[in-house]
């Protein structure tokens, strides 16, 4: 039939009028030929092709709809299975009699996400990086090619692998069968795709670049001129006091700003790389030292049960001056029916002004009240937000001291959101969470002191 041509409503039929007016013939096996003798022609074609584009809308809409429900009922929606998952019988068939697929996980394929998703979290390799490793390292696609950077971009994304499957809006639950990779893994690997789109802000929290021996990557800035420091390699060799020549190269942190004559910079113009690597290696085992050295629930719960009955007292207190004004308020309305009446002392003017006052003074209150509330649900996830991090930063103290250098990067940048060095080597550290937080209520002998 016609619409076999095409179903855009405003471009199709135009097109097959231009075949016709250039001695193309068009013709169909069930409507015959299509031609353009009078306006009525022309009329009957763009209705045809108008219809088939409402058509063809309709059966979009009936087939998204019915892979979403596919898809909330738990079930693969249909094409080719995601790397790591094989298409197994589900013995339930569709409208044409055709037998449905079920995803099931490929083991050996699952180690190969789960490697490329520990190297992208945990070591801070990008896209290109993995790729390069895993063809080095022998691994192949399922269809036997080298890797590329789009394909490791794609697995990244795949939001299957957490065992939740997805068809435009539609969501399954969560299926455990099909879990490859844990939520959080998952989460951490897509903020950090996010952050890798800013590497160049001062806000990212991902180290701009894993290679090389240095510790710190993009997150560390000369003190004096807020420039960033860069590293550099002395290539120079050096005579050693026994007459020896040191020949390894020597590598420092260098202001930008300064050798660049960019900015007016009155501190020092490098940095050795091994010595503040060291100061901020030692800060952090400092901070792991003494969250060890505490208990979660000393430092979680302590401080915030001191502050949620503190708030607690406050809103007790908000809630029963509401009471009471709202109390009398409703005894000064009811002085308006006496004053009606005759029977008040108080005369129309006075208790209008009063009632008025008592009208916001019961506002004001309840203004603090919904104020008060709002808190004590913050100093909740408060909670919350501090038990996730308790935990993620004690896992990272279990890793910390037998990592390898990129996956201590990528500790280090999600701890640090900046360094500012200034001369001999003083430091100024910015956390990404406020790590004072943790040691409110404790101990001044037990707190962590950050003072150096």
């Amino acid at each position: 039939m016609f619409d076999r041509i095409g179903r855009i409503a405003d471009e199709t039929p135009f097109v097959v009028e231009w075949f016709v007016k250039n001695g193309i013939q068009v013709w169909s096996t069930q409507e015959g030929e299509q031609r353009f003798d009078n306006h009525i022609d022309k009329l009957l074609n763009y209705i045809r092709f108008w219809q088939a584009d409402g058509e063809s809308e309709k059966t979009s809409i009936r087939t998204k709809t019915s892979l979403g429900q596919m898809v909330e009922e738990g079930h693969f929606k249909g094409g080719s299975p995601p790397y790591g998952y094989d298409l197994v019988k589900s013995g339930r068939f569709n409208k044409r009699k055709h037998e449905l697929c079920d995803l099931k996980i490929n083991e050996s394929e699952a180690a190969v996400v789960r490697l490329i998703f520990d190297k992208y979290t945990n070591e801070g390799y990008g896209t290109w990086r993995i790729a390069n490793f895993l063809n080095n390292n022998g691994y192949k696609t399922r269809k036997g090619k080298n890797w590329h950077q789009a394909s490791i971009y794609g697995i990244i994304g795949n939001l299957t692998y957490t065992g939740v499957l997805r068809c435009g809006e539609a969501r399954s639950p969560q299926l455990p069968e099909l879990q490859i990779i844990r939520p959080k893994q998952f989460e951490t690997a897509n903020s950090i795709l996010k952050d890798r789109a800013k590497k160049h802000s001062e806000n990212s929290n991902v180290p701009t670049n894993t290679k090389g021996k240095s510790l710190l990557a993009g997150n560390v800035f000369c003190g004096h001129c807020g420039a960033r420091l860069t590293l550099t390699t002395n290539a120079k060799y050096r005579k050693l006091k026994d007459g020896s020549v040191d020949k390894t190269p020597r590598i420092r942190y260098v202001c930008y700003g300064k050798t660049r004559k960019q900015t007016d910079c009155n501190g020092q113009t490098g940095y050795t790389m091994h010595k503040l690597d060291s100061i901020v290696e030692q800060v952090i085992k400092r901070i792991f030292n003494t969250m060890r050295g505490i208990s979660k629930s000393e430092i979680v719960s302590g401080r915030i049960q001191k502050e949620m009955s503190e708030k607690k007292s406050r809103l007790a207190d908000a809630e029963r001056e509401y009471a009471i004004a709202l109390r009398n308020l409703g005894l000064l309305k009811e002085e308006i029916v006496k004053c009606l009446a005759g029977k008040s002392s108080f005369s129309k003017d006075t208790l209008a002004g009063l009632i008025s006052d008592a009208e916001k003074r019961c506002n004001d209150l309840d203004n603090i009240c919904e104020s008060i509330k709002a808190e004590l649900k913050q100093t909740e996830n408060l909670q919350t937000e501090l038990c996730n991090r308790y935990d993620e930063i004690i896992s990272w103290s279990e890793l910390f001291d037998n990592a390898t250098i990129e996956a201590k990067k990528m500790i280090v940048n999600s701890m640090i959101k900046r360094i500012d060095v200034f001369r001999d080597y003083r430091l100024e550290i910015e956390f990404n969470f406020d790590i004072r937080q943790f040691f409110l209520g404790i101990d001044a002998e037990r707190a962590l002191d950050l003072s150096a």
